[in-house]
């Protein structure tokens, strides 16, 4: 059903720049434009429903660049669903890929990585108050540990309340640095925990750092996990490799929420180009 590989367009490098300088051109002219590029208007036949994966890490005031402040993330929050998006689940996603479901109009998958504590004292309201599903990938061993992160109880609290926890890995250690034997710990160990805790099984995880391979794209799939999320631009569709989903990167920067509108327009169109997804 699924593949480990993913496919791409090869355009002459001629044709890429002349379409690369047209889009640059009409840049100004998206920004400014009311209405998005959303990602049921890049949507082909072939590859299904184009789905945004939005990658977010703390939701607070600290000055470094994983930390979106949380009036930030409001307005981005604000933005979605004032535009039409619909949030979903791994499930969703995930039986949509396989052919099962349809998605909503202009999906989008909110995922926070780590599992850290503002994630429910900030990121959790902010969602509640538009109503939208998340997805936090936690760390197991740092859960109830470091007073930084959320408690098991939170995070029992968030699952019961359309915020799906799923895993992370144990330790957040690289995993491209790890044995076989070490990696199947880290997801094995990080998914009965996980699953202990909440009462249900654990289905998805997503890289430490985003960094992965082929075989530990494998094990992953040897230990139990339907589908396994990276960090990469672009969006997920049926081409997508499936233990390596995309996910765009949402940080703090000079101008957060204009970096975020930048990111989610343009995303769709140079993917549809061949210059992202490979």
């Amino acid at each position: 059903m699924f593949s480990l590989s993913s496919r791409h367009t090869d355009r002459p490098r001629w044709a890429r720049r002349i379409v690369l300088l047209v889009l640059l051109l009409a840049i100004p002219f998206l920004l400014a434009s009311p209405k998005p590029m959303t990602a049921s208007m890049v949507a082909d036949s072939e590859n299904g429903t184009k789905v945004l994966i939005l990658n977010y890490h703390k939701i607070d005031d600290t000055f470094i660049a994983l930390a979106v402040r949380p009036e930030d993330f409001d307005a981005q929050m604000k933005y979605l669903s004032e535009h039409g998006y619909h949030t979903i689940t791994p499930d969703e996603l995930y039986d949509s890929l396989a052919g099962n479901a349809e998605l909503p109009e202009n999906p989008v998958l909110i995922t926070f990585d780590d599992g850290y504590e503002d994630n429910y004292k900030n990121a959790y309201p902010i969602l509640k108050k538009y109503d939208f599903k998340a997805t936090i990938f936690v760390i197991s061993s740092f859960l109830g540990v470091y007073p930084n992160y959320i408690t098991w109880d939170q995070a029992r609290e968030m699952d019961a309340d359309n915020i799906s926890i799923q895993s992370h890995t144990v330790d957040h250690k690289s995993m491209t640095d790890l044995s076989d034997d070490e990696l199947r710990t880290e997801l094995v160990d990080s998914k009965k925990k996980i699953e202990k805790e909440l009462g249900h099984q654990i289905d998805y995880m997503a890289y430490p750092t985003g960094t992965y391979n082929l075989h530990i794209a494998k094990l992953v799939q040897e230990a139990g996990y339907k589908a396994a999320f990276t960090i990469k631009y672009g969006n997920v569709d049926k081409a997508s490799n499936i233990y390596a989903l995309e996910r765009v990167p949402v940080f703090h920067t000079e101008d957060t929420n204009k970096s975020f509108l930048e990111r989610i327009r343009y995303t769709p169109i140079f993917e549809r180009f061949g210059w992202i997804k490979s």
